[in-house]
């Protein structure tokens, strides 16, 4: 879900349909599918930090949350 950029390009919320700049990075692990050390990393927006953050921590996948610099 994460969207790749540049450098030159702003961080954009992964929530389906959103296109707002992303505030922070939802890091999550799926033990199923991902080494114990692996990360995949989410980006949201005010607005869908909380949903994106529920529905990985439902799953038991969130570690944590960081606020973008």
């Amino acid at each position: 879900m994460t969207t790749p950029t540049t450098p030159d390009e702003t961080l954009i919320c992964s929530a389906r349909g959103c296109r707002a700049p992303a505030a922070y990075q939802l890091r999550w692990h799926n033990p199923r599918l991902h080494a114990p050390d692996r990360r995949k990393t989410w980006l949201a927006c005010p607005e869908h930090r909380g949903s994106l953050g529920d529905f990985l921590d439902a799953r038991g996948f969130l570690r944590e949350v960081v606020p973008l610099p």
